[in-house]
């Protein structure tokens, strides 16, 4: 995968019933912030085949990805004035 960004737009523009989406927060079971001893981390709740397909063959694995939005673009979402940059 070398843009994983440009397979997303492509399978939410022509597979969208195909993408799974999982809030983060939903699944979130620990966290930890950053310090001298150890990275940030975060400990999620997912199913045992999406466990499976992560530590599986790489060969025809499935792209698995964490996607931030910012908030002030959530915020957006139903609006209907469009701003400046929108329009593309």
């Amino acid at each position: 995968m070398d843009n994983p960004l440009k397979a997303l737009q492509f399978a939410l523009e022509k597979y969208p019933d195909r993408v799974e989406l999982a809030p983060v927060r939903d699944l979130l079971m620990d966290s930890a912030r950053q310090n001298d001893r150890r990275p940030a981390f975060i400990k999620l709740a997912v199913p045992d085949d999406l466990v499976k397909a992560l530590r599986g063959n790489r060969d025809g694995q499935d792209t698995v990805l964490l996607v931030r939005i910012p908030a002030e673009v959530n915020d957006r979402v139903e609006s209907r004035i469009v701003l400046p940059g929108e329009v593309g």
